[in-house]
């Protein structure tokens, strides 16, 4: 059998990038229950084990694309993300604060969008494809290639048997240039409706990070102003 052959029938054998994403949406509650959250606040701890550093970690979500998410570590201070669904912002007591803009943005309004990003995939993406199938830790997964309408493609590894999303990489564009990422996504829990991975781990240019989610609060009230700009972030733009 020649090589091209076997590509073929292979990719004859492989489900719809859509309908890989549609089974990640049900396995996770389904669109009824996505539809249903407008906010979240997760709180938990993020470390970086080879250095020793451990902090806190506190994240604020609202439809539509909007984030604030705020790291605190003893030594170091705050570190602040976040997005209004158009400005993409970063700021800490050792660098200040700075603008994201072009690729760097669109990932970051998209990470806001995770709703979106899943249900409404067209708003985001040019293309998505299952390019093949891949063992993730034990896991036969699909590998889906979704192609943003701004910056690198995004692969993620879908558990055949669960459904769930159980990695992701890709190139993220940073003040240090083009990074490789690759993240480790699991500890799907409930929180209301829906299933939430609780642990993401993260390796980047030699370094490796853990988030871990304690506790989570689904639709909690959230004041308007907390999306808002901060002062120095508004100086930027004008």
């Amino acid at each position: 059998m020649t090589s091209l052959l076997f590509v073929l029938l292979l990719s004859q054998n492989l489900p719809k990038a859509e309908e890989v994403l549609a089974k990640y949406v049900q396995a996770t509650g389904g669109q009824a229950a996505y539809n249903k959250v407008r906010t979240s606040i997760s709180n938990g701890k993020v470390s970086m084990p080879a250095q020793g550093i451990e902090g806190k970690v506190t994240i604020y979500e609202s439809e539509p694309a909007h984030n604030y998410t705020v790291v605190d570590i003893p030594g170091v201070g705050l570190v602040e993300d976040g997005t209004d669904g158009t400005v993409a912002w970063e700021r800490s007591a050792l660098q200040g604060a700075r603008l994201k803009t072009g690729e760097e943005r669109a990932f970051a309004i998209r990470s806001a969008s995770s709703q979106t990003k899943f249900l409404d995939w067209k708003k985001f993406y040019k293309s998505i494809e299952t390019a093949g199938t891949e063992t993730v830790n034990g896991k036969p997964c699909y590998k889906v290639v979704s192609t943003p309408l701004e910056g690198k493609p995004e692969v993620g590894y879908y558990d055949q048997s669960s459904g769930l999303l159980v990695k992701e990489t890709g190139i993220m564009a940073s003040p240090m240039g083009e990074v490789p990422v690759e993240t480790e996504i699991g500890d799907y829990r409930k929180e209301g409706a829906l299933l939430v991975p609780h642990k993401i781990k993260q390796s980047f240019v030699g370094q490796k990070m853990e988030i871990t989610i304690e506790s989570m609060q689904v639709n909690p009230d959230i004041p308007k102003d907390r999306f808002d700009l901060p002062a120095d972030v508004k100086a930027l733009i004008k």
